[in-house]
């Protein structure tokens, strides 16, 4: 029996023939489904640029749903901080924390999350990101109270402690969260190949901290849950073609579905196959049987779910299946006093 946490990283997917705000209340749906299941916790990524990802004002998102459920907890996963000064950062989830104290994490990367030309339509400089160690201290000194700015406070903020984690799908990230005892998240649900190396080295050269006095490891897998195994691998075909789109069209200019084909039967496609090598696919419980056999490859310590899905009904649809594969049931809300 699966015992590991599990959460879910939700990218507010804008399915075919839906709008935008029906993605966001389907975000709001998710999470009000996930708490009442007892997932640990929903993240949210920062994207700009991409017409199929509605998540791109990461903290209004998480004000949104945070207001609209009660427990369970929410967070960025991950906020990219070459493109945001720290104070600001600090500042935005130091407010949702004095909204919703205890229920907010802050997952942060040092990828722009975007494009060349996007990122300099965000105002930054491309090389941003190799401050990213120092951004992160200078975030945390303002979140703690200790700040390492003289004379600049962040308010809301200022002492909050919203906890830190470090993003990432390289060996950087394994290093600095290790070094600055944070915990770890893994981007293995698109970026698999370094996993393991990047584990290890987390686990090697961890040293305890303030916050975490532990390694603590969370690993990405999606989930592709049907009622039938023949029904999953129609939503894994879906996915794909998505996956391509997403990547190679330019904005305003929709791939053709040859122009799709095409790439996933060219070199490129095999780069798209890459990102779906840790996916659960099928029933319940062929998703169960996977995230189970995921967690003994990876011992992570907490799972963190991509409902790889093509609607707001079909994500729906996948959290209730993967509940009924790890058994999960409704827990009752608490009776109001």
């Amino acid at each position: 029996m699966l015992t590991t946490p599990i959460s879910l990283l939700d990218l507010a997917f804008v399915g075919e023939g839906e709008s935008v705000h029906e993605s966001l209340h389907g975000s709001v749906l998710l999470a009000q489904r996930a708490e009442q299941l007892g997932l640990h916790r929903i993240w949210y990524a920062e994207h700009h640029n991409i017409e199929s990802i509605a998540s791109s004002a990461t903290a209004v998102l998480i004000a949104h749903v945070a207001a609209h459920t009660r427990r369970i907890r929410l967070g960025a996963g991950g906020i990219m901080l070459p493109n945001h000064a720290p104070l600001i950062i600090a500042e935005q989830f130091g407010t949702l924390a004095s909204l919703h104290p205890g229920r907010i994490d802050l997952g942060l990367g040092r990828a722009p999350g975007t494009d060349q030309n996007t990122l300099r339509a965000l105002r930054r400089d491309p090389r941003a990101s190799d401050s990213f160690p120092q951004d992160l201290l200078e975030l945390q000194g303002y979140l703690s109270g200790e700040t390492r700015v003289p004379h600049v406070h962040a308010n809301p903020g200022r002492g909050t402690q919203v906890p830190l984690y470090v993003l990432g799908s390289s060996l950087f990230g394994a290093q600095l969260a290790a070094r600055l005892g944070l915990p770890y998240a893994f981007a293995s649900h698109f970026a698999p190949q370094l996993l393991h190396e990047a584990i290890r080295i987390y686990r090697e050269r961890f040293q305890p901290s303030a916050q975490l006095e532990r390694p603590y490891m969370i690993a990405g897998i999606n989930v592709i849950a049907a009622d039938t195994e023949a029904a999953a691998r129609v939503q894994l075909v879906k996915r794909r073609k998505a996956f391509v789109r997403g990547i190679f069209s330019r904005p305003g200019q929709r791939l053709e579905d040859a122009e799709v084909q095409a790439i996933l039967d060219s070199p490129q496609g095999q780069q798209i196959d890459q990102m779906f090598v840790y996916t659960a696919l099928g029933p319940p419980e062929a998703v169960r049987v996977a995230l189970e056999q995921f967690q003994a490859h990876t011992q992570a310590d907490e799972l963190m779910v991509v409902l790889q899905a093509d609607s707001v009904q079909t994500r729906l649809r996948s959290l209730d299946l993967l509940a009924e594969g790890l058994g999960l049931s409704p827990i009752q809300p608490p009776a109001s006093p």
